[in-house]
């Protein structure tokens, strides 16, 4: 009975020790689970959160795959276009190089034109020149034709009278008469070319051959001009000395003695030739 006693107690002890201890395992454990639950739920909330995230990162992806879709089509577009851009290039380098040839024998053509136009204007020179020279030599026949047939009057002095007298004494001829006859007691007075203006009278004489003898003669004659003709009393007499071609000491002489010498230019024009000299005596 003794031994059956201590293997009681014995068993009670092992019993209370086990008991003891499955308190402190079960203790432990539950103190184990509630930081696993509190882990799991930890856990839990990052899954969440992460499954949250995925979902976003799913969203962007989806958006990224989007955008890539539409880049990749932009860019299929872009290298169409490219395409498109790299034959219109080729195209305009070709267009380039035609324009370029034809530019280059745009040029030779010029060249070529100008050389040409050139000749023709050395050509046209020449028969401006030829043609001046002609007319010169055509004028000066015509004048010694006028002086042999007694017409330098009427031929060349009587054309020259409105404008000489407009350029060089700013009046406007209000009548011109050739060969103008005046009788007066039996003496005659005849004038080469006679021509008025509102304030002036000028008396034209006209010699073939000039000499200093006809200088005196005409500035005689135009002392006597009045009384043939009373009418231009009023106005100022300007004698003026005209023919074809003036001897040099015959221009000097009449200059001196302030007479307008009136000469055929150049072969060109009938002109005064010693205006200003007569002009400021």
């Amino acid at each position: 009975m003794h031994a059956v006693k201590e293997k009681v107690d014995r068993l009670e002890s092992i019993l209370g020790e086990f008991i003891i201890h499955t308190d402190v395992s079960l203790s432990r454990l539950e103190r184990e689970v509630e930081k696993l639950k509190d882990e799991m739920s930890v856990f839990k909330d990052e899954m969440k959160d992460f499954k949250d995230e995925m979902s976003v990162f799913k969203d962007e992806m989806k958006d990224f795959k989007d955008e890539m879709k539409d880049f990749k089509d932009e860019m299929k577009d872009f290298k169409d276009e490219m395409s498109v851009f790299k034959d219109e290039m080729k195209d305009f380098k070709d267009e380039m190089k035609d324009f370029k040839d034809e530019m280059k024998d745009f040029k030779d053509e010029m060249s070529v034109f100008k050389d040409e136009m050139k000749d023709f204007k050395d050509e046209m020179s020449d028969f401006k020149r030829n043609m001046e020279a002609d007319r010169k030599e055509m004028n000066k026949q015509w004048a010694y034709l006028a002086k042999k047939m007694g017409t330098l009057d009427e031929d060349l002095v009587a054309p020259a009278v409105r404008p000489v007298l407009t350029k060089y004494f700013d009046c406007e001829p209000l009548s011109r008469s050739i060969r103008n006859l005046r009788r007066n007691d039996g003496d005659t007075f005849e004038i080469d070319v006679l021509a008025s203006c509102k304030d002036k009278v000028f008396m034209i004489e006209v010699k073939s051959s000039p000499k200093t003898d006809h200088v005196e003669e005409i500035l005689e004659k135009a002392t006597l001009f009045k009384s043939f003709f009373p009418e231009y009393e009023d106005k100022e007499l300007i004698p003026i000395f005209a023919g074809i071609i003036f001897p040099e000491n015959v221009v000097k002489y009449a200059t001196r003695k302030g007479l307008y010498v009136m000469e055929y230019k150049e072969w060109e024009y009938m002109d005064l030739i010693n205006f200003e000299e007569v002009k400021s005596r």
